[in-house]
Parts: C-alpha cells; structure tokens; sequence
C-alpha cells in the first residue's frame, strides 16, 4: 500500500536536481524486471518492485514486463490474466508451453498494473537433473539434492534464460531487451543467460548477503575488511524507494499521528493496568522492528541504551517515561494470559466509566431542563460507588507488567528476553522506561494490539533501527515518509544516503548513530544522548520536527530515486550494445552534489543548546511561541533551493572528474 504525506508549499518538488542524462529510446527497447517476489511477498524486494511499479510503467508503458514464479493462489488473487501486447512474447512463452513448461500472464493488480509472465516451476521440475548438469558443464557450479530453494532458483532461471534466448531469436536486432535480476534467486537466469551469450544488456542488484548476514552475526570486523573484497569497476547503487502518496493538507499526517497514538495508549493503558502511575500526555512511544536478527539489526546496542536512558532520566528526576516496542517475530505458542487479562480489564473500566456517565448525564439533563442546578453530592447513588470501587478492585495486580506480550517458547534462550533481565528493565513503579517485546507482526484483527504497521508506526514518537548490517533499510524510510523521526547507522544503506544528501539530519529528525568509526561503547553512548535529548523536546519541537522530517519524503520518493535504476539501464546499454548506446563510464550521476541544507529556522531541539537542566515537556511551552508551518515549510523550501543552484555547475562548463558540486 502506498504510503501518504501532504502536499502543499512543502512540497520539494522542483527542489530536487533535475535528471539530466540523456532519455533511453524505451520505444525501441524491452524492459524485463526478474525477482523470486514477484506476486509473492516474502521480504523487502517485494515492496521494492511493488512500489517501483507505477513509475517505471509510466516511463515504459507495454514495453516493461516482471518476471517472476507461478503460484496459484497469487495469481488467482492478485493477477488479472490477459494475452500479451507483443506477438514476441507470445510466441517465447508458447515455445516453453508446448514443451510442457506452463507459462502464466497477466497484469499485476497494483498501482500501475504492470504486466506479469509467471513461470511454473513444478511443471518444469522434470528438467531439474538436467538443468544442474547444464550448471555444472557451463560454470562448474553444483547444487546440494535436499536444497528445494536452490532447487526451485535453479528451476526458474533455466526457464527464463529459455525464455530469453525464444524471445531474442524471435526480435532480430530490434527491439533491444534489457533483463534486470534482483537477487541471488534470480541469479541462475542471469548466469545462464550470459554464458549462453543471449544478446540482451543485463543488470543484477543484491539487496543483501547470506554471507554479510552470518560474518556480522558473527561479530566479524565486517566493515573494517571490505577493502578484502575485490571491488567492481563502475558500481551503481539503488537506493531503495517508496511510492509516495500526497494528502491535500499540511495537518493531516500530524492528525493522523494523534489518532494512532491515542490508539496504542489504550493499549498501554490496559497492558500497565495496576502501574499506570506516569502520566499517558508525558509518554512517548519508541520502537524497533523487521526481522529478529538480534545484533544485525541493533536490538543489542539498543537495550544497553535503554538501560542507560533509564539511569538519565531517573537521575534528572525527568517527568517523561519512555514505552518501548520491540516488534520481531520470534517463536511463541500464543498470547500470554496476563496480556490478554489487561486489556480486558481496560475494557471492564470503560464499560464501567460509560455506564457511570451516561446515568450521570440523563440526571443532569432532567435537572438542567427543570431550571435546577442538581447536587453534585447525590447525582450519584450508592450502587454507582459501589460499582466504580469494584472496578477499582480488579485494577489490582500483585505482579510487575510483563515485558512480552506472547508465551515464548524458549524464553530462557531468547536474546532480548535474556538482555532485558541483564539491564534490568522489567517494568518496575520507578523505571522510566517500560519495555513491550511484541513476538508478532501487527495486524488489525489482533485481540491484543489491533493495528496494521503502519498506523502504529505513525503513532509513534521515535523509530530506533541502529542496525550493524542493513545494505538500505526500510523501516527508518517508511517513518520518514509519515513524519517520524528515527535512528539510523552509518552502516546503514539508507543512513550514509541521508548523510550524503542532508547537511544536517537531526535537524530533520534522522539521528545517525556511528558504528564504523566508533567503538562499540562510544555508539551506545551516543544512541543513548540521541534518545535523551529527544525525550528533553518539548511537545511544540516535537511537531516542528515531525513537520521537517515529513518534508524529506521527497528525497525517498521513486519520481527522485528511479534516477539511479536509469542510470544503471544506460550503463548495462552502453556496455552491451556499445554501437547503438553511448555513455562515459566514468561520467559521475547527475544527483551527486546535491544536499539539504540546515533548516532555516531554529532547530527544534535543545540538543544544539543544552541546558544544565534538562528541558521538560510542559504544556506551557506549547504556546510559547507563534508558528506557522507553511511559513517555516517555504523559508525551508527556499534555503534548500538557493544553495543548489548556487552550487549548480554554470552552463557551458563541463565538471571535472571527482569535482564536486557542493
């Protein structure tokens, strides 16, 4: 689903550098994206190609096609079946089907409605011996017999580089196809296709390793050894997008914010049932979330942070408790009792409440018509203090808040369960910061938590992902995008891009922790000043913030970043049909140079003026000062306009190699 931010004079639109490289003659080419999630959601290069969809059909129309395998239940409910628009295609898929290999089309049902060709791999899996004696003879690679996802990755290339060498023969010299493979289960097409020399310009993009993921699990000097691997010449990175959708109006996304927020206060409300004893407008909501690699994805350097947020904000006597959410995915046998029990006993209180107020409302308003001012002394009777004390019984609890919502199945073993017990956060009347391990993806139809991702997300007060190994990183985008701050690494795809195209992102609410060039003691430290000094902000800041971190959706936008697959289809062009296509290898892409400036206004943290004491959030400082966003938003607009084009190399003058244009 797309994800939503306002347009109004915030808009960056027409901000960003223009794209300058020559256009590709797309009507004279074939574009083929090939990836084991098309139609078939398993992880992030699913919202990848999803989201990307809309924008490359609008820049190829019938010549873009996905490329991925046939399942049933997906094609049934997500593609619409039709005949291809090139007879090309038709007859390359009738050259697999008459063979006995069943080839599907169609057009994916998402925005942009991209055509689809699903290939069937267990109609082909007869061919397996073969196909890895066919691997083994062209590259000596060998496949283990028990491996099904080699297996399938194996099934599905030879089918496509079948496909491609059908469809190649059938095409001449015109159009020119380029194939783009996403993926390690993608490879086997993309091997297969050039060691046959099948005439097509081809491009591969890895989203992440097997081996990163273990050497860094493995507490490996990861980074501090990549001059180990041998580098490629003219290396293009992707940096990943989303498909941004516009609101009409600059409040609506904060709107947004404070209804989710009051949702996931009703949860905390009955999950601190007994211990509710800190204030719900004084509490802000963190969170980490994605897959549970325990120190790939942070979840280490974040708990020993927490631990010392704690330490802060005890010592300072600060008013401000921090909830933490952990959402990842873990083994569990269900929702634990005591959960359960707490939002029930929420339920039972406003039951109670509503009940109370409905009867205290009838006798004020038969008072009131009668022309009588009731007695607030006997507007209630005793059956109504009865009731309200007997909910106030049930209240009671003899035990702490549990820190996971769900019965884990090996609770002893798990790593944030072990870590919690290590720094001691176990939801105590004197900690600052409460701590919910969430082992489920969210979903609307929880009993617990009933809420998609991304209306938590938008709830939140600060997203923390100080992840070691994250070749992009979704999560800290998808928060921009809704205008939450989050924290990010330098080890982060998406951390060194805001890095490279932001002069100062805490400003805009991106707070990037350094894990590459600090010890790992120095990292905490800094993660927990990031998250100290957030929770100093007073409410006001914390809107300004959010409406700057909003404005960054731009620069994450597919209509920006889409750039960067241009410019690898025309270097794939150039390399494979160097007669037809020309390009200057070493020529820099036209985005470098650019960067954000600092924001025009104050910033809206203390962190950039710390006080001896800490700042708290008072709702007097709410009003302290007037402030128009769409003001701010068009002085902002402006200071990031004028040192581009400033910057901007004159007309006429050609930049030099590695001159830079900032």
């Amino acid at each position: 689903m797309p994800l939503s931010r306002s347009l109004s004079m915030t808009s960056l639109t027409g901000v960003l550098p223009a794209w300058e490289e020559d256009e590709l003659p797309v009507e004279d080419l074939l574009l083929f994206e090939v990836s084991w999630e098309v139609t078939n959601k398993v992880g992030g290069i699913y919202t990848v190609i999803q989201t990307k969809a809309k924008i490359t059909v609008d820049e190829w129309g019938d010549n873009y096609y996905m490329m991925g395998p046939y399942f049933e239940h997906n094609f049934k409910t997500q593609v619409e079946s039709c005949e291809p628009p090139n007879p090309a295609i038709r007859k390359a898929m009738d050259a697999l089907i008459h063979n006995g290999c069943q080839v599907h089309f169609g057009r994916w049902l998402i925005e942009g409605s991209p055509y689809v060709i699903l290939f069937d791999i267990g109609s082909a899996a007869w061919n397996l011996d073969r196909w890895k004696g066919d691997l083994w003879d062209t590259c000596n690679i060998g496949l283990p017999f028990h491996d099904r996802e080699a297996n399938d990755s194996l099934i599905l290339g030879s089918l496509i580089a079948w496909f491609f060498k059908e469809l190649t023969d059938h095409l001449g010299d015109k159009p020119n196809v380029i194939s783009h493979f996403h993926e390690w289960q993608a490879g086997p097409g993309l091997i297969l296709s050039r060691s046959r020399k099948i005439p097509m310009a081809t491009v591969f993009t890895t989203h992440a390793t097997l081996l990163g993921r273990y050497l860094c699990a493995g507490n490996t000097d990861f980074y501090n050894n990549l001059d180990k691997v041998r580098e490629q010449e003219n290396y293009v990175v992707t940096p990943n997008g989303l498909n941004v959708k516009k609101f009409s109006a600059m409040h609506e996304f904060q709107n947004l914010h404070s209804t989710n927020k009051a949702q996931i206060q009703e949860f905390i409300r009955g999950h601190f049932y007994g211990h509710l004893d800190f204030n719900l407008d004084k509490t802000l909501i963190f969170f980490i979330a994605g897959r549970y690699e325990f120190s790939n994805k942070g979840a280490d350097i974040f708990l020993e942070s927490l631990s010392r947020l704690n330490y802060l904000l005890r010592v300072h006597r600060n008013d401000v408790t921090v909830v933490v959410f952990f959402i990842m995915p873990a083994k569990t046998n269900n929702f634990n009792v005591e959960s359960l029990k707490g939002q029930a006993v929420r339920k039972q209180l406003w039951d109670t409440a509503h009940a109370v107020k409905e009867k205290f409302g009838k006798k004020l308003y038969d008072a009131l018509l009668k022309g009588q001012i009731p007695d607030l002394n006997n507007i209630l009777d005793r059956d109504d203090f009865t009731i309200m004390k007997r909910a106030i019984y049930a209240t009671q609890r003899h035990s702490l808040p549990p820190v996971t919502t769900h019965n884990m199945l090996d609770d002893s073993a798990d790593p944030i369960l072990s870590n919690i017990r290590r720094v001691g956060l176990f939801n105590s009347r004197n900690d600052r910061v409460k701590v919910v391990f969430h082992p489920e993806f969210l979903s609307s139809t929880s009993p617990l938590l009933p809420m998609d991702y991304e209306d938590f997300v938008r709830g939140c007060n600060l997203g923390v992902f100080p992840s070691y190994y994250e070749p992009w990183g979704y999560t800290p985008g998808e928060c921009t995008v809704m205008g939450i701050p989050s924290v990010t690494t330098n080890l982060s795809g998406f951390g060194c891009f805001m890095e490279e195209h932001v002069s100062d992102p805490a400003a805009y609410g991106i707070y990037i922790v350094d894990r590459r060039f600090r010890s790992a003691e120095e990292s905490c430290n800094q993660l927990t000043q990031f998250m100290f000094s957030f929770c100093q902000q007073s409410r006001r800041q914390r809107i300004i913030q959010r409406n700057r971190t909003e404005r960054l959706s731009d620069l994450l936008d597919w209509r920006y970043l889409g750039r960067f697959y241009i410019h690898a289809r025309h270097l794939a062009l150039s390399r494979a049909f160097p007669d037809k296509f020309k390009m200057d290898p070493m020529a820099p892409l036209k985005t470098e140079g650019f960067r954000y400036p600092r924001p025009y206004s104050v910033p809206p943290s203390p962190s950039a003026s710390i006080h001896s004491t800490p700042h708290h959030s008072d709702v007097e400082d709410d009003d302290d000062e007037p402030y128009d966003e769409d003001e701010e938003a068009e002085r902002d607009r402006m200071n990031i306009k004028s040192p581009f084009v400033l910057n901007a190399v004159p007309e006429g003058k050609k930049q030099q190699p590695g001159e830079s244009r900032n």
